[in-house]
């Protein structure tokens, strides 16, 4: 959709699909740092003055996205309360994620981050019935979004199989049941 370092003139909505977000840095390691999903805004930092994209978008699925030209944008945050409540409720929800995910990765192992990671992406929690299917992710893809090794993610993929946290038969369903990973010290 657009590379790290392409100029940041739109905001993006997605209205169906998937979205995976990842740097990379100057030696060439590449970090996922989020998988949207419908209903999430995204390349919204033209608003605040970010001239190019920190990140590279890449579709993960059929997506369908609306892109919002940044004069449009501000125009409708101006014009509409409704619109522009639920945009600022999306950044500070984003934000707080942001924050947990920060959290995560500095004080717990990755056995919790990796559970956490898969009922984020499940969207356990979030409004309406969370989606018991994975968007399309690969081992590898989890790995960079834990901050771990696809070995260990392998390991504890099958560990949480075993215990019937997840199942993998075509995809990757998860269980309410894996919330006790994320619970338990």
């Amino acid at each position: 959709m657009f590379a790290q370092g392409d100029p940041a003139k739109n905001v993006m909505y997605i209205q169906e699909g998937g979205v995976k977000l990842s740097v990379v840095n100057e030696t060439g390691k590449e970090a996922v740092v989020a998988i949207l999903g419908p209903g999430d805004f995204f390349w919204e930092g033209c608003l605040a003055g970010q001239a190019v994209s920190i990140a590279t978008a890449t579709t993960i699925a059929p997506t369908t996205v609306l892109l919002i030209e940044k004069v449009e944008m501000s125009r409708v945050l101006h014009g509409e309360h409704e619109f522009s409540d639920r945009f600022i409720a999306h950044m500070l929800a984003r934000n707080i994620r942001v924050e947990a995910d920060l959290i995560d990765q500095l004080f717990d192992s990755s056995e919790k981050r990796l559970a956490r990671t898969l009922l984020l992406l499940a969207r356990y929690g979030a409004p309406g019935h969370p989606h018991k299917g994975l968007p399309k992710v690969s081992q590898e893809m989890l790995a960079e979004m834990v901050g771990t090794t696809r070995s260990r993610v392998n390991f504890f993929m099958n560990k949480f199989r075993k215990l019937g946290f997840i199942q993998c038969n075509g995809g990757i369903h998860v269980n309410d049941s894996l919330l006790s990973v994320v619970l338990h010290d």
